[in-house]
């Protein structure tokens, strides 16, 4: 039996990644499975229902019109309780039959500064390298190899399961310059000759389930679980075919295994992950909950539109993919009133999201000699929305993995708020300050402002 040991067992993972080997496993390929839990306290009542649950849990998929479907998904066979330690993940990711260690982390949780580079400021890192804890992903999984070199348990790939552009090199780069700070040439020597670290793309709207979605799965199926899922139907997983140590055969099963992810990715977080954090931005300034009420707005479909088809597109272009039908299908997907996907799960990480999903399209359009108006509007929009949060004026609380609350504070007590914002380094990086920049970014909040005054009627 091989073993994939998965770190982090949120929704997105067991919407995704292991319904993937689900659907090997009712194809009679039953060589592969999943073990996994969390190298963060956060999800204790979820741990501990996928443990009394044997790690099986339901599924409901939603279609757009409405129509769920439920299936039970039993791909993961281990679920280990957190420990601080760690000692239990460590154990099973130095066995030999582990043959892959994957993990889903959120853009913050790889702890990258504007320049990509592993950001040591953090005291979670820091934290990490003194040896003092393993809660950043470059501890666990360097404690995991360490004790797979010590066993001598073979290679292994590292695989991204997530939304950060690149992730498999960021990965690998983040890692390997932690090894380095931490003085561990051996381990750092080993890596470098035993592991791969593929990039690869998922897609899959998974909005955090409420207490209705285990409602509605006793209802279908009898079960009173107490873990369950909910997701779109649609689903997509691209991942470059780089592995040290065998994988399961993903592509019978719809996966896609390319030579390199890049324009797949590069489509997704432009014309998905900005779009969505635009819809969810603009919806929250104008009192909304969900997604699928921002997206039926018209002035917002139009903001997240008229971004991707004037300013996006072009730099994109040529492309594999249809982007102008990806657009569309995304949009499409966007308005699905079943999911009940909330404006605050999407707009978390604006800190991250903006250099991640945003900036690439404003450098390049700049680089060109073209206009980034329609793009500055979603920056313009988490200006606002930040505002909304400095004033205590959000009726969610806002998360950010890597903002520094007293510098966001900071930009709405400096004479000119709008330019302190737009200087901001960990947002934008060498365009800090930008004279293109900052102007398009103020044309683009009289546009906001405008909007907000309007409402629906924008």
């Amino acid at each position: 039996m091989n073993l994939i040991l998965h770190l982090g067992l949120g929704s997105f993972h067991r919407a995704h990644q292991a319904v993937y080997l689900q659907r090997l496993i009712e194809r009679g390929d039953d060589t592969w499975v999943i073990a996994g839990g969390n190298i963060r306290p956060e999800m204790a009542d979820t741990l501990a229902a996928l443990i009394a649950q044997n790690g099986e849990y339901t599924l409901e998929t939603i279609a757009p019109d409405g129509q769920a479907s439920y299936e039970r998904i039993r791909a993961i066979r281990q679920v280990l309780p957190y420990d601080a330690s760690l000692a239990g993940l460590i154990d099973i990711g130095a066995q030999p039959d582990t043959r892959i260690v994957s993990f889903t982390v959120t853009e913050a949780g790889y702890y990258l500064d504007a320049a990509h580079r592993l950001d040591v400021s953090h005291p979670d890192v820091q934290s990490d390298l003194a040896g003092r804890t393993r809660c950043t992903v470059y501890g666990a999984v360097a404690a995991i190899l360490a004790e797979r070199v010590q066993r001598g348990s073979g290679a292994l790939t590292l695989m991204n399961c997530d939304n950060l552009r690149s992730n498999g090199e960021r990965f690998r780069a983040g890692l390997l310059d932690f090894l380095d700070r931490r003085g561990d040439a051996a381990l750092r020597a080993w890596v470098e000759q035993n592991t791969t670290c593929p990039n690869a793309m998922v897609d899959r709207i998974t909005p955090r389930p409420g207490p209705d979605v285990a409602e509605r799965v006793k209802a279908a199926t009898g079960w009173d679980d107490r873990a369950p899922v909910m997701a779109e139907r649609f689903i997509q997983w691209v991942i470059e075919d780089h592995f040290a140590a065998g994988r399961p055969a993903w592509e019978q099963v719809g996966a896609e295994m390319v030579a390199s992810v890049l324009p797949y990715e590069e489509a997704k977080i432009r014309l998905l992950n900005a779009p969505h954090s635009c819809i969810a931005w603009a919806g929250t300034l104008v009192g909304l909950n969900y997604i699928h009420e921002g997206v039926r707005v018209p002035a917002i479909r139009r903001m997240a539109y008229d971004y991707a088809t004037e300013d996006v597109l072009p730099v994109l272009s040529p492309s594999p993919i249809d982007l102008a039908a990806y657009r569309d299908v995304v949009l499409d997907r966007f308005s699905n009133a079943h999911l009940r996907d909330t404006n605050q799960r999407v707009a978390m990480d604006g800190f991250s999201k903006i250099p991640g999903f945003i900036v690439p399209t404003i450098r390049e359009r700049l680089a060109r000699g073209e206009s980034i108006a329609r793009t500055a509007v979603l920056p313009a929009l988490f200006f606002n929305f930040l505002g909304r949060w400095h004033r205590g004026e959000l009726a969610t609380t806002y998360q950010d993995g890597v903002m520094d609350p007293a510098a966001a504070h900071a930009f709405f007590t400096a004479p000119d708020p709008l330019a302190a914002f737009c200087r901001d380094p960990m947002l934008w990086g060498p365009l800090a300050g930008d004279e293109a920049l900052t102007q398009a970014i103020n044309a683009a909040d009289s546009e906001v402002q405008a909007f907000i005054a309007g409402g629906f009627n924008g």
